[in-house]
């Protein structure tokens, strides 16, 4: 037998055996106690913390878009509201084939076939469990035929939501403005939480400027979810305490629009491409703002096609573009009010002097003829009559006398040149003319050059000046008030949707200084000649034949173009395009102004015989009853605003362009 075979040592095995085994129960006691004291923690000492971050996770919040503010006007006529409309929505992740489902929505007629590429790339851009619109507002006709064949098309269903409400139509809308669906470019400049399930923003106008107030807050509410985020329904034990948060609506808006005034302007204007702005001279309340063509902006609320909106963007007549506050325009004999206060306060001219007027102007050591407008003869006439007859032979001797700086300097404080500071974006300033300015306006050094030419045809409104209708009314009122001046204004208050009423007060800019009260009542006497026949039948006495009241006014031409020194201007034989603007401005009562107004009527002719007509209707509106006599205009109180009509409360929309920079007419070459 071999000596060196191995005895088994049990005693060693049991030995390692059992200090394995004490080893594997120490490691499994530790890993358990480990446990314990983990879940002891989480579910006993953290309970309520991690509680809460679990039923976030199974809870989503879904917003509930506030009801937008309404607009009323100065006497609370509803002017914007909103109402319930159906629109067309889809889930992607419900709808067997997105690209078949849209294709016979097309054919339906549901979607326009040039939004399809528009439609499609929306949908992708959300989630696929989202409920996108491709249609905001559908008809009677549209909701009835999608019916019928709504068992073809899961996954897509009708929805009601809100949408504008505008109940007078395409009145006012460039002043109001409009809504559309929120576009790429709109969200980057909101904040997407606040607007989370809003689909509707404002473009334009009063909609755009108070959006802020008009929005109103957003409510929310808590929707059970599963682990990828889809709505389902659990009851039971289970079932989480849900909360919800109502909206807050949006502020309503009490504009200064006078409707009476607003629609009286509009229906007056007719046809004719032209603006009118009334303003109350004594606190800078805009009582109308019209600018014809309009169009209308339930086309917005509602989403136009691509070729609806060409159709608007590429009409000559371009009704996309707000005339009162962007058409910029020769000022035409408006302007000479301003020029004769400006003789008068430099002492340049005696307005009881008589001055000799033969139709025809020119300057000494110059051949070149300035005609009288029509090819009229004046005679002899002092300032009074000037103004009264609008004869163009005194005034460009005045202005000749006067020289461009100072008329410059002048008309600057009366708001020429500048932005009159109303509370919607898109005005612009026009041109205020001068031999400084244009040094800077022309790169050329021989364009730079100030012409005494021009300094003529600036006393009668022509040459480079430029004015914009909302311009030209502020600064009758500023002669309406005699020098004193206000920011022109739309919105006078607000109203929250707890009933209170906030009053804006005025804003009363700085007055023109400088001119005596004598020089003011004689202007003004000779503009209240421009509506009389007392001593002689000025250019406007015709318009206001029989009236109830006694206006302060003036007519106004302006060229478009540059007639020939041998040739007559012919408005028959000229383009419908290239034919004089007809203005006519006045202010009423003239002992004690309610109301100033600009009218401009594009390519009309002579403002006597266009444009008074136009500004006899609005200022009759606003200021005469049914019987046909002056009413007591009542300033509105914060306890009459607060008895505002109201509409009952609705059951909340079509991306729009910027509005086209479009200049005004051409001003008439220097001479």
């Amino acid at each position: 037998m071999d000596s060196r075979v191995r005895i088994k040592d049990h005693w060693n095995e049991q030995r390692i055996f059992t200090q394995r085994t004490l080893g594997a129960v120490i490691v499994i006691t530790v890993m358990v106690l480990t446990l314990i004291g983990r879940l002891t923690y989480l579910q006993v000492l953290r309970h309520d913390y991690y509680s809460e971050l679990s039923q976030g996770n199974r809870v989503r919040l879904d917003p509930i878009p506030a009801s937008r503010g309404l607009m009323f006007d100065r006497n609370g006529k509803v002017l914007a509201d909103n109402e319930p409309a159906y629109q067309l929505e889809l889930i992607r992740e419900q709808v067997p084939d997105l690209n078949d489902t849209l294709k016979r929505l097309t054919a339906l007629g549901l979607i326009d076939r040039d939004e399809l590429e528009d439609t499609r790339r929306m949908i992708f851009s959300r989630r696929t469990f989202d409920s996108v619109p491709v249609r905001l507002r559908l008809t009677d006709e549209e909701i009835g035929r999608f019916a019928v064949h709504r068992y073809q098309f899961p996954g897509v269903d009708l929805a009601t939501r809100q949408t504008r409400h505008y109940p007078f139509g395409q009145l006012g809308v460039h002043a109001l403005g409009y809504v559309s669906a929120i576009s790429v470019q709109d969200l980057e400049h909101i904040d997407r939480v606040t607007y989370a399930g809003t689909a509707l923003i404002g473009k334009l106008g009063i909609e755009s400027t108070y959006e802020r107030a008009l929005h109103g807050k957003n409510g929310f509410r808590q929707i059970l979810v599963n682990a990828q985020g889809r709505s389902v329904q659990r009851e039971g034990a289970f079932a989480p305490d849900l909360h919800s948060q109502a909206p807050v609506a949006g502020d309503d808006l009490v504009l200064s629009i006078d409707l009476a005034a607003q629609q009286a302007a509009e229906i007056a204007l007719g046809d004719h491409r032209g603006a009118v702005v009334a303003i109350d001279p004594s606190n800078g309340d805009v009582l109308a703002l019209a600018s014809k063509p309009g169009f209308d902006p339930a086309g917005f609320a509602r989403g136009l096609s691509r070729t609806e909106y060409a159709q608007l963007s590429e009409d000559i007549d371009k009704p996309l573009f707000n005339r009162a506050l962007r058409g910029t325009y020769p000022s035409g004999s408006t302007i000479k009010p301003v020029i004769a206060l400006a003789g008068l306060t430099y002492h340049v001219v005696d307005p009881n002097r008589q001055e000799f007027c033969s139709g025809v102007f020119h300057l000494p050591g110059s051949s070149h003829l300035y005609r009288e407008g029509k090819g009229g003869k004046h005679g002899y006439v002092d300032l009074e009559r000037a103004i009264a007859k609008s004869c163009d032979v005194y005034f460009y001797g005045l202005a000749a006398t006067i020289g461009a700086e100072h008329i410059a300097d002048f008309m600057a404080p009366f708001g020429y040149g500048q932005l009159t500071g109303i509370d919607i974006s898109g005005e612009k300033p026009g041109i205020l003319p001068s031999p400084a300015w244009k040094r800077t306006a022309f790169k050329h050094p021989a364009d730079q050059v100030w012409f005494p030419g021009e300094t003529v045809n600036m006393g009668i409104g022509q040459g480079y000046l430029l004015v914009t209708p909302l311009q030209v009314a502020h600064i009758v009122g500023v002669i309406a008030e005699r020098g004193r001046s206000f920011r022109p204004r739309l919105v006078t208050g607000v109203r929250s949707s707890d009933g209170r009423v906030t009053t804006f007060p005025p804003i009363e800019e700085k007055p023109v200084e400088g001119i005596s009260q004598e020089d003011w009542t004689t202007v003004i006497n000779a503009m209240i000649g421009t509506t009389t026949c007392a001593r002689y039948c000025g250019t406007g006495s015709t318009a206001f034949a029989k009236s109830a009241y006694t206006a302060a006014g003036k007519t106004g031409t302006a060229q478009v173009y540059t007639v020939a020194q041998n040739a007559k201007y012919n408005a028959k034989t000229v383009a419908e395009n290239l034919r004089d603007h007809a203005w006519f401005v006045a202010f009423a009562p003239a002992e004690a102004p309610r109301i100033a107004v600009a009218v401009l009527a594009e390519n009309a002719g002579f403002g006597a015989g266009t444009a008074a007509p136009i500004a006899r209707k609005v200022l009759d509106a606003y200021q005469l009853g049914p019987d046909g006599k002056l009413k007591t205009v009542a300033v509105p109180t914060p306890e009459s605003r607060a008895a505002l009509e109201v509409a009952p409360p609705p059951a909340s929309a079509p991306a729009a362009a910027p509005e086209p920079e479009i200049s005004g007419e051409p001003p008439a070459e220097p001479q």
